[in-house]
């Protein structure tokens, strides 16, 4: 995974259990022009237990009426959804992406022939899960919100063990709340991470806009994941803290004008500004009339625009020597 930065729209589960809606959000990701429409797969039952609260965000965009596992389940998507959406996507030029929340849902995953496995920041912990995701996929990207770097450590230590070195992960820096307040968002934490894990990083995104994914590639994300919904007053857990149509396609505009902008590590003249060099830069002159033998001073040399005479970086060479030959004023100085 190297640059340009890759760009996963995360529909989550904005579809809202929906197949239809699901290829919405597909065609709004190929219109926007990301590189991967990401899903999440699960069994409700394998990953909630039926008394587990719901999160705070989740309570504020869908109240406490049912808990979070009656919440899920109108969440999930088929089996034969997630191939029809596989289709979907091959048929629209677009890469399928999904998070797998259980070993069951991992297999579902492979068997759809997906190659690239995403784990969630709620895993970072699940000795079983990441063990098998490691043998399951070719590449992970380990999100960490929640994490601190001991808890990194110990999730990299478990892919490392299980078969799957660093230079194919890339931990995505996140932060879990549902939106993100600017003040918690840490971005830095990427430098840190990479340099002590000697790792490829990113960035996860649960911001309101789409800043502070932006900065996150200016600082050296290398993938980007950002949610998105079709319209954010719809019904539904995470609508609330995603970018519309409009916005996802906004924000993949910027990025890729960030990436423009960020260049090399090399210090040169661009080929656009190669013009205004001699207009731009001085060339020696004579400040006065200077006559044949005279000493060149201070006082009777200056430095004038255009810099398509003798350079100024050759004043000291010239002050004290005498002049070759008669000069008028503003006339150009040779050696």
């Amino acid at each position: 995974m190297k640059t340009p930065c890759i760009i996963i729209a995360e529909a989550g589960v904005n579809h809202n259990g929906s197949l239809e809606l699901a290829k919405k959000l597909i065609d709004a990701a190929v219109h926007a022009g990301v590189d991967f429409v990401k899903f999440q797969t699960f069994k409700p039952e394998k990953v909630i237990v039926a008394n587990a609260p719901k999160a705070q965000y989740q309570i504020v965009n869908t109240g406490n009426a049912e808990s979070q596992l009656e919440m899920i389940r109108k969440l999930q998507l088929s089996e034969s959804d997630h191939f029809e959406l596989v289709d979907y996507c091959e048929k629209k030029k677009i890469k399928f992406l999904s998070t797998a929340f259980d070993l069951d849902s991992i297999d579902l995953l492979v068997k759809l022939g997906v190659t690239i496995g995403k784990v969630p920041s709620g895993e970072i912990n699940n000795v079983p899960y990441l063990r098998k995701m490691a043998k399951a996929f070719g590449e992970i990207i380990l999100s960490t919100g929640m994490s601190t770097m001991e808890d990194i450590s110990f999730a990299l230590n478990i892919l490392n063990e299980s078969g799957i070195s660093n230079d194919r992960i890339v931990v995505l820096h996140c932060n879990t709340e549902y939106p993100t307040p600017l003040q918690d968002v840490n971005l830095l934490a990427m430098h840190s991470i990479k340099n002590r894990f000697s790792v490829q990083v990113g960035y996860s995104d649960h911001t309101n806009g789409i800043l502070v994914p932006v900065a996150a590639v200016a600082l050296g994300a290398v993938v980007i994941e950002k949610h998105f919904t079709l319209d954010k007053t719809m019904d539904g857990p995470d609508h609330k803290a995603s970018l519309e149509p409009g916005e996802l396609k906004n924000m993949v505009s910027a990025i890729r004008d960030v990436e423009k902008v960020l260049g090399s590590e090399i210090k040169s003249p661009s080929a656009s500004e190669q013009g205004n060099i001699s207009i731009a830069r001085r060339s020696i002159v004579a400040a006065t009339a200077i006559r044949k033998g005279e000493i060149f001073t201070e006082e009777n040399l200056a430095v004038k625009r255009p810099g398509t005479g003798l350079s100024p970086v050759y004043w000291d060479q010239l002050i004290g020597k005498k002049s070759e030959r008669d000069y008028q004023s503003d006339e150009f100085i040779v050696l």
